[in-house]
């Protein structure tokens, strides 16, 4: 990678255009005196000192004497980490304060759509993260498709989900799929219960329902999300849920477990 990257990289670590700029040009030299810098690193020599002293107080640079001569060198570029968790530890504390004054749209409806399974993944982790203890998490499935898109994500997901105080339910709409089978015979283990929709029914969307948010998955391309925040219409699909499910008998399963 070369040196424009590279400094564009200590940029978006956090470091001022300077500040890379003679980072940089440290990591590359070695112990130097400071004129030296100034000179490769192209900052002027009224500026290199005041940059300089910036560095030391982020403990990325360090002083040595050689005789008579202050040498400055550069710590190891394993100390950059230290300022990214030192930013991310300054912003957690102030999280809070800034959900306090997130304004959501200003209505009581609200719909945000997400295109690409990056951003969809990211959905279905915010559903897990706000979902509250004793809640309901209510999901209208196809396995097979969701199962094609990403497995390794989704058996991360059933793993997480399974570990949480929550309670699980879910129409499989695809129940003769192996990895349907597989959730609706060991549902314990998975902290969940389940039942297969009827034979006649194949979704190309995958709903998630919980007291939050509706989440609805479009799993054929393009790929995308729909996520609806509206406490009458999460109130509505919630009973309508409720109505499939209760019209549906219970499902014997064989666990071992």
């Amino acid at each position: 990678m070369g040196k424009n990257n590279l400094v564009e990289i200590l940029k978006e670590i956090g470091l001022s255009e300077h500040e890379s700029a003679v980072y940089f040009t440290m990591v590359s030299l070695g112990p130097s005196p400071i004129l030296k810098i100034a000179r490769a690193s192209g900052v002027k020599r009224t500026t290199i000192y005041s940059v300089i002293d910036s560095l030391k107080e982020k403990g990325l640079v360090r002083v040595e004497l050689k005789g008579f001569k202050s040498l400055f060198v550069a710590e190891s570029p394993e100390k950059l980490e230290n300022i990214l968790e030192t930013r991310k530890n300054h912003f957690k504390k102030h999280l809070n304060d800034f959900l306090a004054i997130y304004n959501k749209g200003g209505g009581e409806t609200l719909i945000k759509i997400y295109e690409g399974w990056e951003a969809t993944r990211e959905v279905y982790n915010g559903l897990l993260r706000d979902v509250q203890s004793g809640e309901d998490y209510l999901v209208i499935a196809g396995m097979k498709k969701a199962y094609e898109l990403d497995k390794e994500f989704y058996d991360d997901l059933r793993d997480r989900r399974a570990k949480l105080p929550i309670k699980v339910r879910m129409l499989l709409s695809d129940p003769e799929n192996e990895e349907s089978k597989i959730l609706i015979q060991f549902q314990k283990n998975f902290n969940v219960q389940a039942k297969p929709l009827p034979d006649d029914k194949r979704f190309s969307t995958n709903m998630v329902i919980t007291p939050q948010r509706i989440l609805i998955h479009q799993l054929v391309a393009p790929i995308m999300a729909i996520v609806i925040e509206n406490k009458n219409v999460i109130k509505t699909h919630q009973e309508l849920f409720e109505l499939i499910w209760n019209s549906i008998p219970e499902t014997s399963t064989d666990n071992p477990n």
